[in-house]
């Protein structure tokens, strides 16, 4: 009886089936609390746990995204809401490919908007500012002409960026087919591996695999192959070299012995090598010619066209400073890095170097420019030092400029070119055109007039005189120094850091030969690199080495600790992606066993060996053709530049002299018909162009065209190299400033005494 007097039911027996499943409820029950317990997450609240979603891709790719990608982006996507221009539908899979690549946020769209819009807004602009400053339809005309050319390349920027990322990219290939070989060595899953790879390479390459993850893990994609084997896809146009070379990894996952498991890693390698190689061959046999045309266009031709430009100048009164300002100094240098960059685009990938300090926030305190004030240490900017140089130099190269407005008109320091008693060799005065001056410092002047009403007739015009053509050199030295000292500052310390751990890279091979060897001899790991310390002793591997086994055995470390501890690890002093790939097999493999981990840096070491003997056969391969740009670039330009300024200097002064002779034998002809034809001749030349502006014209395409030289040969020698190419303009930027400089400097000293000298002739004879 229940108790409200009630019969209570009877309990059902529990069946077999039912008990069985209790019982495994129970036990499912039990494991799951123990887990819970030890990794202190609830698997019983699995419909809670959040979701993995692309935040952390985003944030990775928006810091390391170029900037002037997020500026395109920004400017596509604006272009498409003022102005939406629909692309031709043969041209939307090319441009979603490269959009693709480049990893933008644009539509083909946005990009065909912005190559219209972009030129219309510089036409307008560039044609009302240049209006309103200059007064001159020659810069509407040139503004429009500059907009027509701008569509063409414009409609092109998504396949020029995406040939850019692919070329960076293609650097770090032979080095992600390392990674990967080298990691699946010892460990067989591709997953692994290809996180292994992204964490040691650089971006852009870096970005793309940690994209091909997160593609798995947001489950756009079942399987890390599926992913992979659909970003495959966008290298087989470009680089089938290293879809072919994947793909053998891949295979070398369904093989059943270890031996052919092997041989498909290695083999995967040496195809790439191989390919690579005979690409670079190609590629520099077909070089010469484009290398030989860029020459001649952008350096040869314009430069000598300079010679005559003075004459043209003197007898064309239209034509202005302004005028070859815009020519040489807008117009040519877009033009050649427009040239060099299409040379550029048909280089091979999968070669080249890249940037250590990219991404490195530890390598920050090495690009500032460190002052000793005692025992403290002052770390200064290289661009606020850079800053400081090139405005002092730019000053004072524009001093005489600024006298214009300071002096009273006419004043000026002249040579005396034959002083008469109680008149000194140098002296002061306030007549424009003074007679007695050889030479002037200012040189200024009133303009004869331009045309038929004579425009501008009576403004004061110049610097003219030599001393202003002199100090503009300044002007030069102040843009091409600052801009080399900020990336020298910037660059030189890491470099070294580089070139020690390339230094090591080289010698590497051999020590891990060696210290295979050893391991396979039954050694520790902690032995066996004191033991290979001592016999690469004074070289830079025995220092790594014996850094390491100083972490062992004075500091108490393991090997792992010894060698990547943040603080003293060895890798701090030696920062290469290879060292570090390889201490790292080192160290995983150690774990099943020494003999694997022999194995495994014997393997290592035949790698680094075979890279390093194609790296130096494709640099002999390029070595004529750099050598040919370094030439021009160091010396050819900058001379050849020099003595045109030299020659020009001359012409002008002899110029501007005969017509102030003729003015003065003109004003003391008697007689109608002398006087006229006197001013005749007199007005068949023009007020000429002064040396001053002309240098500063002249200097500035200079030191243009080495920056673009400078990175169209670092980029044919070792591809998208930042670092390099940073030391390298840091390095031609002074010593090609320098150099044309002092060749103009001497060459305008001398050409102006020898104009001195036919001067006073003709006067003499006169």
């Amino acid at each position: 009886m229940g108790i409200f007097g009630k019969k209570a039911p009877e309990k059902e027996e529990e069946t077999p089936q039912e008990a069985r499943k209790k019982e495994v409820s129970d036990i499912m029950l039990k494991y799951k609390q123990k887990l819970d317990k030890e990794f202190k997450v609830s698997l019983s609240e699995g419909s809670d746990i959040k979701q993995v979603t692309t935040k952390e891709y985003l944030e990775f790719k928006e810091e390391y995204m170029p900037g002037h990608m997020s500026f395109y982006e920004k400017a596509c996507n604006f272009s498409e809401k003022v102005l939406k221009v629909q692309p031709d539908k043969d041209k939307i899979p090319e441009y979603e490919e490269a959009i693709k690549i480049c990893h933008l946020n644009v539509t083909p769209a946005g990009v065909a908007s912005f190559a219209l819009l972009g030129p219309i807004i510089v036409v307008l602009l560039g044609s009302l500012i240049s209006f309103m400053l200059f007064n001159s339809m020659f810069f509407i005309i040139f503004f429009l002409i500059c907009g027509a050319i701008m569509v063409m390349p414009l409609q092109k920027a998504p396949m020029m960026l995406a040939n850019t990322w692919r070329m960076k990219a293609s650097n770090q290939m032979v080095l992600c087919i390392f990674y990967l070989v080298t990691y699946m060595r010892h460990t067989s899953n591709l997953e692994l591996a290809v996180e292994f790879a992204a964490d040691h390479l650089s971006p852009p390459l870096s970005l793309d695999l940690k994209k091909v993850l997160w593609d798995v893990e947001t489950e756009k994609y079942e399987s890390i192959k599926q992913a992979m084997d659909a970003y495959l896809d966008t290298w087989k146009k470009w680089n089938m070299e290293f879809v072919e070379a994947f793909h053998l990894i891949e295979s070398s996952l369904f093989e059943s012995s270890e031996e052919r498991r092997m041989g498909l890693l290695e083999k995967s390698l040496s195809v790439i090598l191989d390919e690579t190689y005979e690409k670079m061959l190609h590629y520099a046999q077909n070089l010469k010619s484009p290398i030989t045309m860029l020459h001649m266009l952008g350096v040869i031709l314009p430069i000598l066209g300079l010679v005559i430009l003075p004459l043209v100048v003197s007898f064309m009164c239209e034509v202005k400073w302004f005028h070859l300002l815009a020519l040489y100094n807008l117009a040519l240098p877009i033009g050649v890095y427009y040239l060099g960059k299409n040379i550029l685009s048909t280089r091979p990938s999968g070669y080249g170097s890249t940037d250590i300090s990219e991404g490195n926030p530890e390598f920050d305190d090495l690009k500032k420019f460190k002052i000793k004030l005692g025992k403290k240490q002052i770390a200064l900017s290289p661009l606020m030092i850079a800053i400081f140089i090139g405005v002092v130099l730019v000053i004072i190269g524009l001093s005489p400029i600024m006298m214009k407005f300071i002096v009273t008109p006419g004043w000026d320091i002249i040579l005396n070119k034959s002083p008469k008693q109680g008149e000194s060799l140098i002296m002061t005065t306030t007549e424009m055109d003074d007679p007695r001056g050889l030479f002037s410092l200012l040189g200024y002047k009133e303009s004869k007039g331009c045309g038929d009403n004579m425009e501008g007739k009576g403004d004061i015009i110049g610097p003219f005189g030599f001393g202003a053509g002199l100090i503009s050199l300044l002007f030069v030295m102040g843009i091409g120094i600052a801009v080399g000292v900020y990336y020298r500052l910037n660059s030189t310390d890491v470099m070294k850091v580089r070139d020690r751990s390339k230094q090591l890279e080289r010698e590497f091979g051999a020590a891990l030969f060696q210290l295979g060897n050893r391991l396979g001899d039954g050694l520790p790991a902690e032995i066996a690199f004191s033991k290979v310390a001592d016999v690469m002793e004074a070289t830079t591997t025995g220092d790594f080495f014996r850094m390491v086994s100083s972490n062992i055995t004075r500091m108490g470390m393991g090997v792992e600790q010894a060698i990547f501890d943040p603080r003293y690890g060895a890798l701090i002093h030696f920062p290469s992606n290879i060292i570090e790939s390889s201490m790292k097999v080192l160290t995983v493999s150690a774990r099943k066993g020494p003999q694997i981990a022999a194995e495994a840096l014997v393997s290592v070491s035949r790698y680094i060996k075979e890279m390093h003997v194609v790296e130096e056969r494709l640099k002999d391969l390029m070595s004529e053709t750099i050598s040919s740009m370094k030439s021009q670039i160091k010396f050819m330009t900058p001379a050849i530049a020099g003595i045109v300024i030299g020659i020009t200097s001359m012409i002008t002064t002899i110029l501007g002299k005969l017509t102030q002779q003729l003015k003065a034998v003109t004003s003391g002809t008697d007689g109608i018909e002398g006087a006229g034809g006197g001013f005749d001749l007199i007005s068949m030349f023009g007020d000429g162009i002064p040396s001053f502006h002309f240098q500063i014209i002249v200097g500035f395409y200079v030191v243009q065209i080495v920056y673009i030289l400078t990175i169209l040969a670092n980029g044919i020698e070792d591809g998208a190299d930042k670092l390099k190419e940073r030391y390298e303009l840091g390095k031609n930027m002074i010593n090609s400033t320098t150099s044309y400089c002092t060749v103009a400097l001497i060459v305008m000293m001398l050409f102006n005494i020898v104009a001195g000298t036919i001067l006073g002739s003709i006067q003499a004879g006169g």
